[in-house]
């Protein structure tokens, strides 16, 4: 009888990519598994899941809101609406084995899973361990972890360093520069700046290149440009006619991306900061200040405490991000000490290590 398997959580691309990464990693391990994502209504991953081609149910389960909202109100009753229907699809479904990659689907999924005495594994990506995955580690038998001295916050005994799951077509995106310059129409004699704020953008980082577009035309500098949908029209206001900048809402292609840049201005969400390591690419980082527990400052101080990033705070993005990764570009040895040292932090085998640790549970 095949293997039945439970993958919750999302909210954004951070949790739900390293999620489809896993899945496929199983797959790929064993053909026959039956997988069923478990997300939450609204959410990114009910659109993402079922492109990679998978099934996924939604909960309608939300955050609790820190100021003051009248959403909050309504908090408990989406909770208890997620809990009798997560009781409802494990009781269904039957797995074997539930896994939680962070989010907020992935609590009520977990401990109606955990109530039926269906065994857990957690895979956290940050370097800063989140509420819900904190709670969940209780009942988990074991916990994935993307950096060390995670024992601050998980049971040693549970702890597995395994490193974040990126997708598949990244590890080789360094072999495809030919194909990345053809697909974004790019000139292969000049720079090339990546800039992703995230799956839905960033706005101090894209206010800070919207400042900078000029400084970037007047150095010759191409621009791939992730703006996320909120300040799409306003960056193709900005670029129209400019042959040297492209304009994304989101880019799918992100393999073909990584091996157009020579540069990379990104968030420090863990799977980011993850693809820059697997990719070896100099990186200017603008941690997003509000995340839970500031972790993206978190991940994005475990590359530059060892020389393998540059970090620029969010609030001083708009004055000193483009003239930051500006320099960066004219430094041709600052860009080889920062990709040699971010090399060694990869983790390649993250994905298949993860499903091996999942399956060795199943049996």
């Amino acid at each position: 009888m095949s293997k039945r398997i439970i993958i919750s959580g999302g909210g954004t691309g951070g949790h739900i990519f390293p999620a489809i990464a896993i899945a496929n990693e199983l797959k790929s391990l064993d053909a026959s598994i039956e997988l069923l994502f478990v997300g939450a209504e609204g959410k990114m991953e009910m659109e993402k899941v079922p492109k990679a081609g998978y099934k996924i149910i939604g909960l309608p389960i939300a955050g609790f809101k820190r100021e003051l909202s009248i959403d909050n109100l309504l908090f408990p009753i989406k909770l208890l609406k997620s809990l009798w229907k997560a009781y409802s699809i494990v009781r269904g479904f039957k797995p074997n084995m539930a896994v939680g990659v962070g989010g907020y689907a992935s609590g009520p999924t977990l401990m109606m899973a955990a109530l039926n005495g269906v065994p857990l594994l957690i895979q956290e990506q940050n370097s800063y361990a989140g509420v819900t995955n904190k709670i969940l580690s209780r009942w988990a038998k074991k916990v994935c972890v993307a950096y060390p001295k995670m024992e601050r916050f998980f049971a040693a005994s549970k702890v597995v360093f395994t490193g974040n799951p990126v997708r598949k077509d990244i590890y080789a995106a360094n072999t495809k520069r030919a194909a990345a310059l053809v697909h974004f129409d790019l000139d292969a004699s000049k720079k090339t700046v990546l800039i992703i704020g995230g799956s839905q953008g960033a706005r101090s980082i894209n206010q800070a290149i919207e400042r900078g577009v000029e400084k970037f035309n007047k150095a010759d500098i191409q621009i791939i440009w992730q703006t996320g949908k909120a300040f799409m029209e306003q960056a193709k206001a900005v670029t129209a006619g400019n042959k040297n900048l492209k304009v994304f809402d989101f880019i799918y292609e992100m393999d073909l991306a990584y091996a157009a840049a020579d540069v990379v201005i990104s968030r420090a969400g863990a799977s980011s900061v993850s693809e820059i390591c697997l990719v070896e690419k100099p990186a200017v980082l603008v941690p997003f200040p509000a995340a839970s527990e500031d972790h993206q400052t978190e991940n994005a101080l475990s590359l530059v405490n060892v020389d393998a990033a540059i970090l620029v705070k969010d609030s001083a993005a708009k004055a000193d991000l483009v003239p930051t990764a500006l320099q960066l570009l004219n430094d041709a040895a600052a860009c080889q000490r920062l990709s040699q040292n971010v090399r060694q932090l990869a983790k390649p085998n993250a994905g298949s290590d993860i499903a091996k640790a999942i399956l060795e549970l199943c049996d």
